[in-house]
């Protein structure tokens, strides 16, 4: 089966600066690939020539067997690739149904509808979006007041309004307690399930990629350095020195596990 993406020798530089250096990888229907490294290794830089906030030096992506490499963004993700930000995106002012109505109305080309019956549209099917994030029971209530981890699920709900087969999480659990981290991705994983979408994600909690990941990626200072399982990238002598300091943190997470 053909992947939903894939990546050939993606590089980006800003002057001298190699951000992201010759990256290739494939990600498989219903996938749920983690991509991690240290501060500055090229995760977002990564992340935003695949969803077209920056334009590659070189390399090309295709979803679907289509290259999207320096297409506008507003076109991926009508081609069917959501995301979701490290610091959550949405309007304070408008109720958290209204949010999911918005981008239910820019996925059906009704953004012209911005009148006094825009509340009308889609508003059930909004409402069944909040219900797959356990958010429906706080439609009416503005994003203003709302916790962090509830910010986080009404994003979340927001990225499947376009229907996707891809999505991209950059560090969907930053900010939030330890609980809301595992039944966030918890949550993320039973929708991929599904409805067989792919989801691409960056993470610094070891403990959400090694629970939740079917593959990892490693990136430092730009370059892939491996590729594999949980038990492969737990065991990978170069990640443990690279990554996290001779494996202590690995080591850590075995014995919490044990």
């Amino acid at each position: 089966m053909s992947p939903i993406l894939s990546v050939r020798n993606l590089s980006r530089n800003f002057g001298a600066i190699k951000a992201v250096d010759d990256v290739s990888f494939d990600l498989a229907k219903g996938e749920l690939l983690a991509l991690i490294g240290p501060n500055g290794a090229g995760k977002s830089t990564c992340f935003n020539m695949l969803m077209g906030q920056l334009k590659p030096s070189s390399g090309t992506v295709q979803l679907m067997g289509k290259n999207i490499a320096g297409m506008q963004p507003r076109k991926i993700w009508r081609m069917g690739v959501g995301r979701t930000f490290q610091i959550t995106a949405t309007y304070a002012s408008m109720t958290v149904v209204e949010n999911v109505q918005m981008a239910l109305m820019s996925h059906h080309k009704r953004l012209y509808s911005l009148t006094t019956f825009a509340h009308k549209l889609y508003r059930e099917e909004a409402l069944a979006l909040l219900d797959t994030v356990g958010m429906a029971d706080q439609s009416e209530r503005h994003c203003a007041v709302l916790a962090y981890g509830d910010l986080k699920r009404l994003e979340l709900a927001v990225a499947l309004a376009n229907d996707p087969i891809l999505l991209l999480m950059d560090e969907p659990t930053a900010g939030m307690a330890p609980r809301e981290r595992i039944a966030l991705m918890q949550l993320t994983a039973d929708i991929l399930e599904q409805r067989g979408i792919s989801v691409l994600f960056t993470e610094h909690d070891m403990d959400v990629v090694f629970a939740h990941s079917h593959r990892i990626m490693v990136l430092n200072r730009g370059q892939l350095i491996a590729d594999g399982t949980v038990d492969e990238i737990r065991n990978n002598p170069q990640v443990q020195e690279v990554y996290l300091g001779g494996g202590t943190l690995f080591k850590a997470q075995e014995d919490a596990n044990a």
